[in-house]
């Protein structure tokens, strides 16, 4: 039997979603999008949280920054430390000031703001006991580095190859975190990273559960796990198969406006962990 863990969580509501750029292959400005139908999803993807026993606190969204609902690239939180981000876009540069000034204001004293470019929780998975990091796109490769350095955990690097899965949290997600007695597990799409990572992850995670390409294109890697709920978009169907097959209980959500910007439920998730 899969055992949740409670988890805190921090979300940033879409109340000025638009798609006015592109800086990922998603986005297409020439297609409507709707504010209206945005919040609507993310307040079902919060209020999903809420009911799975799951603390969610909000940061409050600034006009002009239509990317802001997407907290997870704003900051990895482990044990309390707090390493900021550094935005590769410049559409999205001004977001990191605000997250900064978020931690500040809620009682964090050890917030480090990073001199490579740092995506946060969009290029960096922890597991429990190691912080995957991706690069390719988006983190500089420099930037795995300053995370060990500055979180004091150790970090594997890899290589993400297709621009479609820009971000590790596009192509891999953990399912279970590593415990004293038990391994972590993950899942993700061995097509989105180099042969040399591929290697990498089956060695680490002999037991992971491999995503299809349509899980891929759907967002289905962009999920978020309790170590029991699985919170994912409703067409991911073919990997909410496998992980009841491993005991997990999916729980679907509709993300499709929120998808034309190029994210996905854990986008929206920044986790906070002390």
């Amino acid at each position: 039997m899969r055992v949740p863990t409670t988890r805190r969580y921090l979300m940033c509501a879409p109340r000025f979603f638009a798609v006015e750029y592109v800086i990922n292959p998603w986005m297409d400005p020439s297609q409507p999008v709707s504010a209206e139908r945005a919040v609507a999803q993310w307040t079902e993807l919060r209020d999903t949280y809420r009911r799975l026993g799951h603390t969610v606190e909000e940061i409050d969204p600034q006009p002009g920054l239509p990317d802001m609902v997407f907290a997870a690239n704003s900051g990895t939180v482990i044990d309390g430390r707090v390493l900021g981000s550094r935005f590769r876009a410049p559409q999205r540069t001004a977001e990191a000031e605000h997250f900064r000034r978020w931690f500040t204001e809620h009682g964090y004293r050890d917030i480090t703001m990073p001199e490579k470019i740092n995506e946060a929780e969009g290029d960096f998975a922890w597991t429990g006991k190691l912080l995957l990091a991706g690069t390719g796109f988006r983190t500089d490769p420099a930037a795995h580095a300053e995370a060990q350095e500055t979180l004091g955990v150790p970090v594997v690097s890899l290589n993400l190859v297709d621009p479609r899965y820009y971000h590790l949290d596009t192509a891999l997600f953990v399912l279970a975190e590593a415990t004293d007695t038990t391994s972590a597990q993950i899942a993700y799409y061995p097509a989105a990273f180099s042969a040399g990572s591929q290697r990498v992850l089956a060695r680490l995670f002999p037991d992971a559960v491999l995503a299809t390409a349509a899980d891929a294109e759907c967002f289905g890697l962009n999920g978020v796990s309790d170590g029991r709920n699985v919170v994912l978009p409703l067409e991911a169907t073919a990997l909410a198969e496998r992980l009841v097959a491993r005991g997990y209980a999916p729980v679907m959500v509709d993300i499709s406006e929120l998808r034309k910007a190029g994210g996905g439920p854990k986008c929206c998730t920044l986790e906070i962990r002390k």
